[in-house]
């Protein structure tokens, strides 16, 4: 039995001073970060209501994925959602109470911006105020809550919504090298959200996750966490149509040559009865603000889905009409029509 966190809550609770003192002079090690994994606000998902009564989706809607990076500005990231009218948002890498985005919960603040009901949960508790361009954006030399993690925003109600953690071994806490990185100071893991809503022709299970980046050229790493979370979906809400979306970081630290096409998590999935037809060819990674890529454009972010069909798929563009990038990622949009 996988486990799930299932505890909606309308505030996360907060983690204090003295437990992140705590946590910053504690070894740095496996054991302790296990420890700290049972923080009330890793165990808890936020949801946020919208002024809208929406209750069901028609059969026919539109889902946006987006990996927004901290979500920088929120206002312009808004403006580019909003053309394209979403009825789902999956996004990942959304900050709330960090420094680096003025302390703002980005996530509330974009449903709000778009009149959305959304979910949030932590995917990392941060221990600093990021990269050296990261520090520069800051407001603070502080984060008054450090977090970093996934959300899902909807123009209807959610029927019902879960957690899955994929681990809680904490490399990126106890320094571990992994590929060219040693783990950062953050509390946390790699996880996906879980959303039941409602369309007119029947329930749907929607998911936000983000896939590990770094997997020392583990080629069966993100494999398995699609398993798993394959696993969780059947588990939460057995039979129902489900619609994946997110950042499966595919190709990310491989041997050189090797791009998304080497993953095994694309052939498992289909095993077991899911389909990538959603995504259109293309790469969806590119230089942004804080993220200097050179010339290292990857396919990183993906639809996969099971029981229902796209009828329209497509990689926008992050970049404001002033050229500004909001992301290092692309949107992707896929429009689905619910099974008769």
């Amino acid at each position: 039995m996988i486990q799930l966190i299932t505890r909606l809550c309308s505030e996360l609770p907060p983690v204090s001073e003295a437990t992140l003192h705590e946590i910053l002079q504690a070894e740095r090690s496996s054991e302790v970060h296990r420890h700290y994994m049972q923080l009330p606000c890793m165990h808890s998902i936020e949801y946020g209501n919208a002024t809208n009564n929406g209750q069901c989706l028609s059969a026919d809607f539109r889902v946006v994925a987006w990996n927004l990076e901290r979500c920088l500005d929120v206002n312009a990231s808004a403006v580019l959602l909003r053309q394209y009218q979403p009825d789902i948002v999956l996004l990942s890498e959304m900050d709330n109470g960090m420094a680096r985005t003025q302390q703002r919960h980005t996530t509330q603040a974009l449903a709000q911006e778009l009149d959305m009901y959304y979910l949030y949960a932590v995917e990392f508790l941060e221990l600093d105020l990021g990269s050296e361009i990261e520090r520069k954006l800051a407001s603070d030399d502080f984060n008054c809550k450090g977090w970093h993690g996934n959300a899902i925003l909807s123009k209807v109600r959610f029927k019902s919504a879960a957690m899955l953690r994929f681990d809680d071994h904490g490399h990126w806490f106890s320094g571990q090298k992994v590929g060219n990185h040693f783990g950062e100071a953050r509390i946390g893991g790699r996880m996906a959200l879980l959303a039941e809503v409602a369309t007119s022709q029947g329930n749907l299970l929607v998911v936000s996750t983000h896939l590990e980046s770094n997997v020392n050229q583990n080629l069966a790493y993100r494999e398995q966490q699609m398993r798993t979370l394959a696993q969780a979906c059947q588990q939460f809400r057995p039979d129902l149509p489900v619609i994946i979306g997110g950042d499966l970081n595919s190709g990310n630290n491989l041997a050189d040559g090797l791009d998304h096409r080497a993953e095994p998590l694309f052939a498992a999935m289909e095993q077991v009865g899911y389909h990538w037809q959603a995504n259109p060819p293309g790469v969806t990674t590119h230089q942004s603000r804080i993220t200097l890529r050179q010339d290292r454009q990857q396919k990183l972010d993906w639809f996969c889905a099971k029981a229902i069909q796209c009828s329209q798929r497509e990689i926008l563009s992050a970049f404001t009409p002033d050229g500004m990038p909001l992301s290092d990622h692309e949107p992707i949009l896929a429009d689905w029509v619910y099974p008769k």
